[in-house]
C-alpha cells in the first residue's frame, strides 16, 4: 500500500518537474534576454531568468504606491476641501490635495455648499494652495500639454487637464458634464491640438490649475441655483476663519487606488504619495516627506536596497527595483490584490510602459502552484511579448 502511495506521489513530482521546466524552456523561448522571475506562496523560486540586475519598473511603480497608500493612510481615507466664508460672503478655497476633484465631485460640492450657506450672492471666490509648496517638481513629469504630463497641485480639477474641442479660435468642451471656462479656453488656444484633445495645465505656474479649478467652481454653484458676482482669486484663508463646509471626497481611499491602477494615472499616483509623506510628517506636503515615509518603510520590510524611488508614479527613470524586492512587496500586498487589473485566466497585474521599457508584474493564476507573484521586464517595444510570458506562466505552472 505504502509502495503503491510512493509510486504516485513520485510520479507526481515527476510530471510537476517536466511542467515546469517545459515552462522555463517556453519562457526563454519566449523572451530570451527578459527578466523574468516567478515565487510561489511558498517562496520558492519557480522562474528566476536574468534577476540579477535592477530593472526600472515604469508604472508597475504605482503598486508600490498602492501598498504605501494602504499602510499610511488606510482604504477608508478621504481626501478633503475645506470651504470658509466670511463675513462679505467671499469664499476662500483651502485645496486638500484631492486627486479625483473631478466635474462630477465639484458638482455634489457645489450642490452641498449652497445648502449650508444659501443662495445669497457669492462676492468672489479666494483659492488657498499652500498645502502644497509652488516649487513642488516631480522628477520625470515634463513641462508640456501632454496629459500624463500633468503636475501635481494642491487644488486641481479633472486630475489636472483639459477635454475640449478647438476649431479655429472656437473651443467647445468635450465632455457635456464640464463648463467650458476662460482658463480652459485660453490655455487651450495656446496649448492645444486642432479638433479634439486632452492637455495638462502648465507646471511652470500652478496658479493656473487652481484658477481653472476655481472656475469651474463657480459654474457649478450658478448651477445649484447659487452665483458668483466677483472674480477668482489666489490667495491665504485668513487666521480664525472657521470653515463653514469641509467636502470629503465621496470615493474612499480604496476605490481611487482602483481607479489609479486600472488607468495608470500619473497625476493619481503622486497626489497619493504626497499624501503619505503629509500624513506622518505633517503639511505641507513635500517630495522629500513622502520620500523619507517610504524609505522608514522599505526599511522595516527589508526592501531598502531592492526598492528605490524617486515618485511614486513610475514616470521617471531614476526608479530602480530588483526582482526579488518587488515580489517580496508583492507578498505584502497580497491581501489587496483585488485591486489590480484582472485577465482571463484569473491573474492579477499591473502593466508598466515608457520608451524602452515593458514591465508587467501581479499574481499569476496557475493550475499546479497556485497563485505566484511574478515579476516581468522587457526591452524594446515588446508590449505583447510580456503578455505571452504571463500566458506561458499561466499555461505551464
Amino acid at each position: 500500500m505504502w509502495s503503491h502511495l510512493l509510486a504516485i506521489a513520485c510520479a507526481l513530482l515527476l510530471l510537476t518537474t517536466q511542467s515546469l521546466a517545459g515552462a522555463q524552456e517556453d519562457i526563454k523561448a519566449i523572451a530570451p534576454s527578459g527578466l523574468v522571475l516567478v515565487v510561489d506562496e511558498k517562496g520558492n523560486e519557480l522562474v528566476a531568468q536574468n534577476v540579477d540586475r535592477a530593472f526600472g519598473p515604469a508604472s508597475v511603480a504605482k503598486i508600490v504606491t498602492a501598498w504605501l497608500a494602504m499602510e499610511v493612510l488606510g482604504e477608508d481615507h478621504r481626501f478633503e476641501t475645506r470651504l470658509y466664508l466670511d463675513d462679505d460672503r467671499v469664499l476662500h478655497v483651502r485645496g486638500g490635495g484631492d486627486p479625483f476633484l473631478v466635474s462630477e465631485e465639484l458638482t455634489l460640492l457645489a450642490s452641498n455648499l449652497i445648502e449650508i450657506i444659501g443662495k445669497e450672492p457669492i462676492k468672489s471666490i479666494v483659492l488657498d494652495t499652500s498645502y502644497y509648496p509652488d516649487a513642488l517638481r516631480i522628477p520625470g513629469i515634463e513641462n508640456d500639454s501632454e496629459a500624463y504630463n500633468a503636475p501635481n497641485a494642491a487644488l486641481a480639477a479633472n486630475f489636472n487637464t483639459i477635454n475640449a474641442v478647438r476649431k479655429g479660435k472656437s473651443v467647445r468642451s468635450a465632455e457635456k458634464q464640464t463648463p467650458i471656462t476662460p482658463v480652459a479656453v485660453a490655455q487651450f488656444r495656446a496649448r492645444g491640438p486642432a479638433g479634439r484633445g486632452r492637455i495638462s495645465l502648465p507646471q511652470d505656474d500652478l496658479s493656473v490649475s487652481a484658477l481653472y479649478a476655481g472656475e469651474l467652481l463657480a459654474a457649478f454653484i450658478g448651477e445649484a441655483g447659487g452665483s458668483v458676482k466677483g472674480d477668482v482669486s489666489i490667495g491665504r484663508v485668513a487666521d480664525g476663519l472657521a470653515p463653514v463646509y469641509v467636502h470629503r471626497q465621496s470615493r474612499d481611499l480604496a476605490e481611487i487606488l482602483t481607479l489609479m491602477l486600472l488607468g495608470s494615472n500619473n497625476y493619481i499616483a503622486n497626489q497619493v504619495f504626497l499624501e503619505i509623506g503629509a500624513q506622518r510628517l505633517g503639511a505641507p506636503v513635500s517630495l522629500e516627506k513622502s520620500l523619507q515615509v517610504a524609505g522608514q518603510m522599505f526599511a522595516e520590510h527589508g526592501l531598502t536596497e531592492a526598492i528605490v524611488l524617486e515618485e511614486g508614479s513610475g514616470i521617471s527613470r531614476g526608479n530602480k527595483f530588483t526582482a526579488r524586492g518587488l515580489a517580496k512587496l508583492l507578498d505584502h500586498f497580497a491581501p489587496r490584490a483585488e485591486l489590480l487589473r484582472k485577465s482571463k485566466a484569473g491573474s492579477r497585474y499591473k502593466t508598466g510602459t515608457i520608451p524602452g521599457v515593458r514591465t508587467l508584474a501581479g499574481y499569476a493564476a496557475t493550475s499546479d502552484h497556485g497563485r505566484v507573484r511574478f515579476v516581468i521586464a522587457l526591452g524594446g517595444k515588446t508590449g505583447k511579448t510580456r503578455f505571452r510570458v504571463l500566458r506561458a506562466i499561466e499555461r505551464g505552472l
